[in-house]
């Protein structure tokens, strides 16, 4: 219960307490209290304030007032630290940066083969773009980039420092991780599957037109054969 300081009032012999028209206290603890101050417990504590919750109300108002007084200053917010992409994908690594003065930003990317740097602009004044990522990357006002059909070699960890004019910075981290698509490979199965199923199939029909032919010829010759030796036959007889 919260304890405030009231003023004393009359003295109550019968309770042997010092009252006030809405708190009292027991007269042994006035004697440790200021001159002309009591010390009471409220007998209803949520209709009264509670000191504590002043001291942080004037604390949060004198950083707030400091906060909106302050000359520069540089924010960095990192709305999405995760990002999941597939091989030849563009994904765009979002943050928000905002400064009073002028910004510089810069982006690195940390992996096990070591640390690259990708990009570094300056608001309003140049970009320089690394050399492996010359027509790979686009920049954007507030701080973000984008990262054109990214490979399994750009997983890790994209490392963003934005620095004020006058020398304060902040930093901000995104993960990326690259997976490669499986059911490409599958695809590529099953369309190789089915390029030899249809040349196995164009096979055997060729294959049965080849005998069909071959049959069709051997019968033809048959007859042929068949009609010369019974001429032959019916010469002899007529000799």
């Amino acid at each position: 219960m919260p304890r405030l300081w009231v003023k004393p009032g009359r003295r109550d012999g019968r309770r042997g307490l010092l009252t006030t028209a809405n708190v009292s206290v027991p007269e042994e603890e006035a004697p440790d209290l200021p001159r002309g101050w009591t010390r009471a417990v409220a007998s209803w504590p949520s209709a009264l304030p509670v000191r504590g919750d002043i001291c942080c109300s004037v604390t949060a108002a004198l950083i707030a007032l400091l906060c909106l007084s302050a000359p520069e200053g540089v924010s960095l917010l990192v709305p999405q630290p995760n990002i999941n992409a597939t091989v030849a994908q563009n994904i765009l690594l979002s943050v928000d940066c905002s400064c009073r003065g002028v910004a510089t930003i810069e982006w690195k990317h940390v992996s096990s083969r070591g640390t690259t740097k990708i990009v570094e602009w300056r608001s309003g004044n140049y970009v320089n773009i690394s050399t492996g990522y010359k027509d790979r990357v686009t920049v954007f006002e507030n701080g973000s980039i984008q990262l054109l059909n990214v490979g399994v070699r750009d997983a890790g960890y994209y490392f963003v420092t934005v620095t004020e004019e006058h020398g304060s910075n902040i930093y901000g981290t995104i993960v990326v991780n690259v997976y490669e698509i499986i059911y490409e490979d599958l695809h590529f199965v099953a369309v190789f599957f089915a390029f030899l199923t249809g040349v196995s199939a164009i096979l055997i029909c060729f294959m049965w037109l080849c005998n069909k032919s071959l049959h069709l010829f051997q019968k033809k010759t048959h007859k042929l054969t068949a009609s010369n030796t019974e001429e032959i036959e019916l010469e002899t007889i007529e000799c």
